[in-house]
């Protein structure tokens, strides 16, 4: 074997190596890290608004009532931007994300490589999907957070900075794309990486609305193990 050739395969070698230590580290990190727990600021805060965390298996949505004494959602991301038009949803779910990984990956059969990099190496930029429900029940895929109105005013900002907003401050809606007949999706701001995923914007809405969470995750269980599922 040639001097070049068995130098290739040493580099070959050495940046496999490498790259299976990086996620070994990575995948450490986030199970240490997701262990660790961020208590909820006031446990005797009164429970005035409740609140859900929601995953799919993969990711997290937090899902509010559409309309209070607070909040009226419906002002902002209006019910026609839904295909279904319908205007009796009572709860709307708010995902953050990748605005490439949701718009070209309906299906996880779809995902593409190329995606899936640019989405990992703050490469794209972000969109939030919002879901609206008739109803919303407890199990094992939804948890039910009780805050108190301040606490849930802090929850309300934390999701309204999420957005990004045109020169008249309005959300913008990204037209022609949903995934059924109940959501739509919104430019936002922020960029998706493998540090800052779905899962740890969800995470950092809980922290800003002083709920249970994790120290950090990318993951949708690092969260749901704090309430323990």
């Amino acid at each position: 074997m040639s001097f070049p050739v068995r130098t290739g395969l040493k580099i070959a070698a050495y940046t496999a190596g490498a790259l299976v230590g990086v996620v070994g580290a990575y995948v450490l990190a986030a199970v240490v890290l997701w262990h660790i727990p961020v208590p909820k600021a006031a446990p005797d805060a009164p429970a005035d608004v409740t609140v859900y965390l929601h995953t799919n298996g993969v990711h997290t949505d937090i899902v509010l009532p559409i309309k209070n004494r607070q909040q009226d959602w419906s002002r902002q991301l209006l019910f026609s931007d839904i295909p279904s038009g319908d205007t009796t949803m009572r709860y709307i779910a708010f995902g953050w994300g990748d605005k490439g990984f949701y718009l070209d990956t309906p299906t996880w059969a779809e995902l593409k490589f190329s995606t899936a990099f640019v989405a990992a190496f703050w490469l794209g930029s972000s969109a939030m999907h919002a879901t609206f429900f008739h109803s919303l029940a407890p199990g094992p895929d939804t948890v039910p957070l009780h805050l108190s109105r301040a606490e849930y005013a802090e929850l309300v900002a934390y999701i309204q900075r999420s957005f990004r907003y045109d020169a008249a401050g309005r959300v913008q809606h990204i037209r022609g794309h949903s995934y059924g007949q109940n959501d739509a999706f919104y430019e936002a701001r922020r960029v998706y990486s493998f540090l800052y995923t779905c899962n740890t914007w969800t995470n950092n809405a809980l922290k800003a609305c002083g709920q249970k969470a994790c120290l950090w995750t990318p993951s949708d269980k690092g969260i749901f193990y704090q309430y323990g599922r």
